[in-house]
Order: C-alpha cells, then structure tokens, then sequence
C-alpha cells in the first residue's frame, strides 16, 4: 500500500485529490494538510511515501516545505501547479522534488506519477518539465562545479545521462544505445551513485546545470523522447 499526504490550501482540491487517491486499491490517503508548516509536521508524524505539494500556500509555501521534507528523508514529493512555467517548481525541483505535475493533467497521469514516485523509479511529467528546466538554465552560466562532477562518469554513462535528460525512458534509451534495457538501468544506478543523486529529477537538473545538454539544442534522439520516466 502506498500512503498519501495531500497538501493544499484549497479544501475542494484536497478532498478532490484525496477522493481520487482513494479509490484505488493501491493508494491511501493518511493525512491532509492546509499550508506548508502543516505539511511538514504532517510528514514528519505520518511519514507517508508521497507528498503532493500545492506550490503556493500561506505560512509557508510549497518550495521550502519541498525542500524541508526532501531533506529530511523518507517521503518524496510531487508538485503540482497550474503553471506551466513557474519559478516556484523549478526551485522545487532543485529543493528535492520527484516530481512535478500540472493541477489539469488527466487523473490516469497523477495516480501513475505517485505509483512511480513511490517506487522511487523516476520523475515522471509531462514534456513541458524539460522546457520548464531549459528555460530556467538559460538564464544562468554553466556551472563549473557541477561540470567537474562528470568527470566521474564513464563515456558511456554520459550517453545515458544525456538521453535521461532529453526525456527518453529507459526502454527508449535502450533502442537508441543497442543496449537491454536492464542494462540502462545499471548505468542509471551507477550515475546515481557517483554523483549523489536523489532521482531523475535531480540528473536532468545537473545535466543542464553542467552544460551537457544544451538547452533548445536536443539531439534527434531528445526530440523523440516525450517524457521523463523510467
């Protein structure tokens, strides 16, 4: 059973995602929260597997309580915004998020994002993640730092992270390397690991970030690839 924390200002919406989580056999709803320092407190006591985090909500807001939570260890979080450009999920997103989804996605898209957030798979969203991610990293220059830390990285796991941020699935990733798919899972693993990273979330950030990819400039096998998951 995968437990549910369901954090949003608007009561409609909570009990809306709530009864919608509920309905399946798999997934349970073990708290709500109303603000930010709810859904801190609420996590910590409840200790839930997924957390989904409105990002605007009063007393304290979605992105540092993400950032409280992802730090603490244990559950992961999935954003959801009406935006789809918002400085507030790409901050998220660096802050610890798995995940980020739009309020209006259909309802199969939110219960397959928390199954797969809770098996701690991949980020899973829409292709509008990837174009939220390039428009935030071409505001700022390549970061040396994060460039430094690929170095780590054999030549063909570098292949990989680059198909990972272009969206590709690791069956896709597979077909464009030759490879088994049980094999891209490794390599996933092992750049985890030599980096440490949380989650895809976080090796799509570190790709733009170090200017392995190039934001606007996919290869052809990037613009094939329509989402971020494994």
């Amino acid at each position: 059973m995968i437990t549910v924390l369901v954090a949003d200002d608007q009561a409609m919406i909570r009990a809306g995602f709530a009864a919608l989580i509920s309905a399946q056999p798999d997934l349970q709803v073990v708290g709500e929260a109303a603000d930010g320092l709810e859904a801190v407190t609420a996590a910590r006591d409840l200790r839930p597997d997924v957390v989904l985090m409105d990002v605007r909500m009063p007393h304290l807001d979605g992105l540092e309580a993400t950032r409280r939570i992802a730090g603490a260890g244990g559950s992961k979080v999935l954003i959801l915004t009406t935006f789809d450009i918002d400085d507030y999920v790409y901050a998220a997103l660096r802050g610890g998020a798995s995940g980020f989804l739009l309020k209006d996605a259909p309802s199969a898209d939110l219960i397959t994002a928390v199954r797969v957030i809770a098996a701690g798979e991949a980020l899973l969203a829409p292709s509008v993640t990837r174009r939220l991610i390039e428009e935030f990293a071409t505001r700022q220059p390549i970061d040396e730092r994060e460039a430094l830390r690929l170095n780590a990285l054999t030549p063909r796991e570098l292949d990989v992270l680059r198909l990972v941020a272009a969206g590709l699935a690791n069956a896709e990733i597979a077909g464009e390397l030759t490879i088994a798919e049980e094999t891209v899972k490794s390599h996933v693993g092992r750049i985890f690991t030599k980096l440490g990273l949380r989650d895809r979330a976080q090796a799509v950030m570190l790709a733009y970030e170090s200017g392995l990819v190039v934001p606007g400039n996919p290869s052809p096998a990037a613009r094939r690839g329509s989402r971020l998951r494994s």
